[in-house]
């Protein structure tokens, strides 16, 4: 069962909800300002994703400057109480799944832990393709 940690405001977290959605499975969807984790699984989640709880904080559109979180001297404790206090400063979508857990920017990120394969072509909102006709992941070239 996968799960993710849904802002339905923001582009990336709808994009990377419309992947897991083209696999064919329903993910549960945790609107997380609205239920935030707990402290448990905050801590968890950054854990597993592989990330430092400054990776996992959120600074656009949050009051990260305002709280003053870009304190260097400030703990890891002190942060996840930052963002148990004010969820929007979670960085989003956190996604659980089979094989792993992924925070997804790029929302394509997303198909690192997805076990069922993607059942269609997918483009992002932006118009950005991702997987094509054949289901495969559209690759890059810089």
């Amino acid at each position: 069962m996968t799960t993710i940690y849904h802002n339905p405001a923001c582009g990336t977290s709808r994009n990377t909800l419309a992947l897991i959605r083209n696999t064919g499975e329903e993910p549960t969807v945790i609107e997380y300002l609205k239920t935030p984790p707990s402290r448990v699984i905050l801590i968890q989640m950054i854990s597993d994703a592989g990330l430092s709880v400054r990776e996992a904080i959120r600074q656009k559109g949050t009051p990260y400057a305002e709280l003053g979180l870009d304190n260097p001297q400030l703990s890891d404790d002190a942060l996840i109480e930052a963002m148990l206090a004010n969820p929007i400063l979670i960085n989003r979508p956190f996604v659980v799944a089979d094989k792993g857990t992924r925070l997804c920017r790029p929302s394509e990120l997303v198909l690192d832990v997805l076990s069922k394969p993607q059942q269609q072509e997918f483009t992002k909102e932006d118009g950005e393709a991702v997987i094509n006709a054949e289901g495969q992941r559209v690759t890059k070239f810089s």
